[in-house]
């Protein structure tokens, strides 16, 4: 297996809830840090979401390794975000045997 090559700084993003002052709540999001990741693209598709078409993306991003239940280890409840480009955390998983690297799985939702 071949080294990947690490040169697209994204930006882990965890959701944050703030008391809306009425017993609600609205979501943020909270940076956590950079990483630096390998990202390919997979697959894509069309679909409708509320009577609305999206394109969606799904790609593969290789970041390093973190120790589980750090805050530096992505998670399926974050995302990462490459600009305006917003990449919704699906799976984690380790790349090696050693544990040197993590495969996210993550898909992009863009409205058409």
């Amino acid at each position: 297996m071949k080294r990947p090559c690490l040169n697209r700084r994204l930006v882990l993003e965890t959701p944050a809830r703030i008391a809306d002052g009425a017993g609600g709540y609205s979501e943020t999001w909270d940076a956590l840090g950079a990483v630096w990741a390998d990202v390919t693209s997979r697959s894509g598709r069309d679909a409708a979401s509320g009577g609305v078409s999206v394109s969606l993306q799904a790609f593969a991003v290789i970041v390093r390794a973190a120790p589980e239940g750090s805050a530096e280890r992505p998670r399926p409840d974050q995302r990462f975000r490459d600009g305006k480009r917003i990449l919704s955390i699906q799976t984690v998983a380790e790349r090696d045997l050693q544990g040197r690297y993590l495969t996210c799985l993550v898909q992009e939702e863009v409205a058409v």
